[in-house]
């Protein structure tokens, strides 16, 4: 039944007049993004086409200006139901698509961006005249009611998308081609009903597991293929085609009128759940859920800010500190193919996941880490990507991580006959769907959330559409199997560690004035080098003044001397410095890194002092007041207010009286030496890095 439709989606990044950040300056693969838009124009298209149409579709969807505010996906669906339309393609659309935000308890049709920012929902949905077609949705912990109230708002919104294209194909478009459809001989597939029909049924009734259940039906195919060899010469594939649609016909009738499925399940169970944590002894946090034959181990990183994903694509969005990535290994099915990176599915599968959790991840300002989640399958039965939903769950409150609340997913599908966009059709719902049964169903609708409501959404279909009804039924049967497998998790971990793993980096968060980054930083980074060597951390700034230290024990140590710069000097505080330089009129203390002032002669000890030298030396220690900062910043200092116990006032007072020279003082070295180093070259300060 595969069709050989290919969708690309092309981004140009000249389109928003930016230049391509790879070495060749040029776009190379697809992006996350792209891809991710491209299996969203796929989905509501593929159904559409006609059954026996086997001719190659290519559709490329190319961004050639992008004001950076409308997102390009809904877009990209349009465009390329329009161009079918007009074209000569034979093609059962037109399809409609829009986005439907949630801002302050009402629904907003194609949000832009900034909006996007306020809205509790994204909800993508495409659909016909008749019903919907794909649902993509990311939500804050909605309820179902009003998930489906949204879609209803989007479906009545995308009459005049889907209007104004059969305007367009009645005055535009071509005439549609004819095609040759091979339709297999019937005597053979009345051949093929009669030999395995009847057993065929009984494998299905006797609750096999999936490696019983296909040995069986592999013994049953090889033994009606030999028999009907003679008959049928050199027709191998039309035999083979035969077989499948009675295991089609079989599977699906023992649903409807019996509801009986091919593991011997009735509609709404679910397959045995085990779940466990701290699998794997190095790792930062580990989950593995397994769920009938289906098992993921995900396990869980954390990183400084500065290993946040940097982003290159049309959107506005510069980096995305939370990353989920799903593997799908050939002998996770018992196959084998070339692995060369991460397919379209992998990548799209990992971006619903991501979705999922990405409501109940704390907030950067709260936990300032960048977070790697991988999702590795390792056996595969249907549903691992909501197996891959629950093994994140499990791997970040294994990490200490502290969600919000707890994600879990279930896959629904769909056994239908008739149309069941009307009451004429009848359909049965199945919870937690099997790989036959996505196989051979008619819906893969895919529900993430919390206790609360739902987070993520992600739903196909090879049918039509499907009618409000159906999707609200879904809905709450999704809702019943997934407040049941939260519940299975929660046995294995009930809430987040308290603390972090001991292996995960230790992360320390300040707020300095912005106007003293440059001080942290130095001159070429010389500073922030020397203190990242010096107590073995990382240092991330903000150019909010928000300083990321990470590291070991060094990370306090690395904290004290970052406040200590940045620190206000006042008058009346007391430090124990070094000295930095000696004249004949007083000695030069640096009280802070980069910060300090001149104790005068007078002030340097509590007798008369003949000459500098015989109390201090380039180098020593020396405890000192701060008795007064001018508005230019030199700072004024006294060791003899602390040896007599003075207040800074008292100090300023006997200044006055033994100072013949008036005010002297020091100041920040760089205020001193007017804006050049001790070299006499310019100060470069870095900027914050970003």
């Amino acid at each position: 039944d595969f069709f050989p439709l290919s969708v690309d989606f092309e981004e140009r990044l000249y389109a928003a007049g930016r230049i391509p950040g790879s070495f060749f300056r040029r776009e190379g693969r697809p992006s996350t993004q792209a891809i991710l838009t491209a299996r969203l124009t796929d989905r509501p298209l593929r159904p559409l086409f006609p059954k026996g149409f086997r001719n190659d579709v290519q559709i490329i969807c190319t961004a050639l200006s992008a004001d950076e505010e409308n997102p390009l996906d809904i877009l990209s669906i349009n465009a390329a139901s329009a161009a079918l339309m007009i074209s000569d393609i034979p093609w059962g659309g037109p399809v409609g698509a829009v986005r439907v935000g949630y801002i302050d308890g009402e629904f907003v049709i194609n949000p832009v961006f900034p909006e996007m920012e306020n809205s509790l929902l994204d909800l993508r949905l495409a659909g016909t005249k008749e019903g919907i077609l794909m649902v993509e949705a990311g939500a804050n912990e909605l309820p179902e009611h009003v998930i489906l109230e949204g879609m209803k708002f989007g479906h009545e919104a995308m009459q005049p998308i889907i209007d104004l294209q059969m305007k367009m194909q009645e005055e535009l478009g071509k005439e549609k081609m004819t095609f040759p459809v091979a339709l297999p001989d019937e005597d053979l597939v009345q051949d093929m009903i009669a030999l395995t029909e009847a057993r065929m049924t009984e494998i299905m009734k006797s609750g096999l597991d999936k490696t019983a259940r296909g040995e069986a039906l592999d013994a049953l195919k090889t033994e009606a293929l030999e028999q009907l060899a003679e008959k049928y010469p050199a027709q191998e594939k039309a035999l083979n085609a035969a077989f499948e649609d009675v295991e089609k016909k079989v599977v699906r009738r023992l649903i409807l009128e019996e509801g009986i499925r091919p593991d011997g399940r009735d509609p709404k169970t679910i397959r045995p759940i085990s779940a466990a944590v701290d699998i794997l002894p190095r790792t930062h946090g580990s989950g593995l859920f397994t769920r009938g034959e289906t098992q993921v181990l995900t396990i869980a990183t954390l990183g400084t800010p500065r290993e946040a994903q940097t982003l290159d694509n049309l959107s506005p969005e510069e980096t995305k500190r939370y990353i989920h990535h799903y593997n799908f290994p050939p002998f996770s099915t018992g196959e084998t193919w070339p692995m060369r990176g991460p397919k379209r599915r992998e990548i799209g599968h990992g971006a619903l996941a991501e979705r999922a959790l990405e409501p109940v991840i704390p907030p950067q300002e709260e936990f300032p880490y960048t977070l790697r989640l991988v999702s590795e399958v390792l056996s595969s039965n249907g549903s691992t990507s909501m197996a891959s939903v629950c093994g994140s769950t499990l791997s970040l409150m294994d990490a200490g991580v502290p969600i919000s609340a707890p994600v879990a997913g279930i896959a629904m599908g769909l056994i239908s006959e008739g149309d069941v966009t009307t009451d004429e059709g009848r359909y049965v719902v199945l919870s937690d769907i099997q790989g036959m049964e996505d196989h051979l169903g008619d819906m893969d609708f895919k529900v993430a959330g919390t206790e609360k409501g739902i987070t993520a959404l992600q739903m196909d279909i090879k049918i039509t559409g499907l009618s409000f009804e159906l999707l609200e039924n879904a809905l709450e049967q999704a809702r019943e199997g997934r407040l049941y497998i939260l519940r299975k998790m929660l046995e294995a971990i009930p809430e987040p560690r308290k603390e972090l793993s001991s292996n995960a980096p230790r992360i320390i968060t300040i707020h300095i004035d912005p106007e003293k980054i440059g001080k942290v930083i130095g001159p070429g980074g010389k500073m922030i080098r020397r203190i990242q060597t010096d107590y073995d951390v990382k240092i991330d700034i903000d150019e909010d003044g928000t300083v990321y230290i990470a590291g070991g024990v060094g990370a306090e140590k690395a904290q004290s001397e970052i406040e200590m710069m940045t620190k206000d000097v006042e008058p009346g505080q007391i430090y124990t410095g070094k000295v930095v330089r000696v004249e004949p009129y007083g000695a030069f203390v640096e009280i802070l890194p980069g910060v300090d002032g001149m104790v005068h002669i007078s002030q340097l000890a509590d007798y008369r002092v003949p000459k500098v030298e015989d109390v201090v030396q380039v180098g020593d220690d020396l405890m000192v007041m701060v008795i007064d900062v001018d508005p230019n910043g030199k700072i004024r200092l006294s060791r003899q207010a602390v040896l007599e116990g003075w207040t800074a006032a008292e100090a300023r007072e006997r200044d006055r009286k033994n100072s013949s020279r008036g005010r002297s003082g020091g100041r920040d070295r760089d205020r001193r030496s007017g804006g050049r180093d001790r070299r006499g070259g310019h100060d470069r300060r870095s900027k914050p890095r970003r």
